[in-house]
């Protein structure tokens, strides 16, 4: 009896930050799986929000958005450093054919 009041008192707590209870069938293989994607979706946060994002665009089977190239190189931790890309240009070298 104890055990049920706990868990009922659990659940309206969760009830009330926006959680659902949900049963799901997979393979056993996959059940790590879910519940790691299930933690992490439970989550607030930067890091949650883009695996909802991931998981959303790979089960609706949308094509990857223009320009994720460039955003994640926008999150690389060497913007704004000072780097020369430049080349010497070089004529190569004389080969007879």
């Amino acid at each position: 009896m104890r055990h049920r009041r706990e868990r009922s008192r659990t659940t309206a707590r969760l009830t009330q930050r926006g959680f659902r209870r949900f049963e799901v069938m997979a393979p056993e293989s996959g059940r790590e799986l879910i519940h790691s994607l299930a933690r992490r979706l439970a989550e607030d946060g930067p890091e949650a929000e883009q695996a909802r994002q991931a998981v959303k665009a790979l089960v609706a089977g949308e094509p990857p958005k223009p320009g994720g190239i460039l955003a994640a190189l926008r999150r690389s931790p060497l913007v704004g450093a000072d780097l020369d890309f430049s080349r010497p240009r070089e004529e190569g070298r004389k080969v007879d054919l």
